[in-house]
């Protein structure tokens, strides 16, 4: 793949499907938070504890972390900035249940595009790690990139040419459009996507 570097960004227009993604997130966010805050009340109030309802808890927190993510990387992104904090724990809260473990490291208050195409880029690499693993994002002047490693690396070549623009004659399944996704909103940014993969690894750069 070519390394990264600035392209020209294809004009914008309204993106329905980021919308929709948008608002089905946010609205159901809402919900599967209150069974959240609900169950941290019941036990705050002496009710009854069991496997059941921490069973309950940990499935409406996993699912609420999952939707607060999604929406960042399927969603509409604009300009606007997500606290560093504010990433660290969410990744946090979504490697609790997931099978990948991801340390972030850019400093401070970052835009929210380029944080929809790490996501984006970290779902990529997840799929190559079918035992988990565990993945850094580093931003150093400007370049972000986002490395992957586990046992074993298992690459779909299918997949992987979606990002490096070679074919799009392979059928993506609802689960994988993230490897159609992220050259395109790289491409909308002005970034150009690149990176390699081997029986140790994955590294994504944009």
């Amino acid at each position: 793949m070519e390394n990264p570097s600035q392209v020209n960004p294809q004009d914008d227009a309204p993106d329905i499907g980021a919308l929709i993604a948008s608002r089905i997130c946010h609205d159901l966010i809402g919900p599967v938070g209150a069974i959240v805050n609900g169950m941290e009340l019941l036990e705050l109030a002496g009710g009854t504890s069991g496997p059941e309802q921490e069973l309950i808890a940990q499935s409406a927190a996993s699912a609420s972390a999952r939707l607060r993510f999604f929406r960042i990387a399927f969603g509409a992104a604009g300009d606007q900035a997500i606290g560093g904090t504010d990433i660290a724990i969410l990744l946090e809260e979504v490697g609790r249940d997931g099978r990948m473990q991801v340390v972030w490291t850019p400093e401070g208050a970052q835009p929210r595009n380029l944080v929809k195409l790490a996501f984006l880029a970290l779902l990529c690499c997840e799929t190559a790690l079918p035992r988990g693993g565990r993945a850094h994002v580093i931003e150093e002047d400007g370049a972000w990139v986002v490395t992957a490693s586990g046992e074993p690396v298992t690459v779909d070549p299918a997949l992987w040419a979606w990002l490096e623009g070679a074919s799009r004659a392979a059928a993506l399944i609802p689960a994988r459009v993230q490897f159609a996704l992220l050259p395109q909103a790289a491409t909308q940014m002005g970034r150009r996507l690149g990176g390699e993969h081997d029986a140790q690894g994955l590294t994504l750069r944009f």
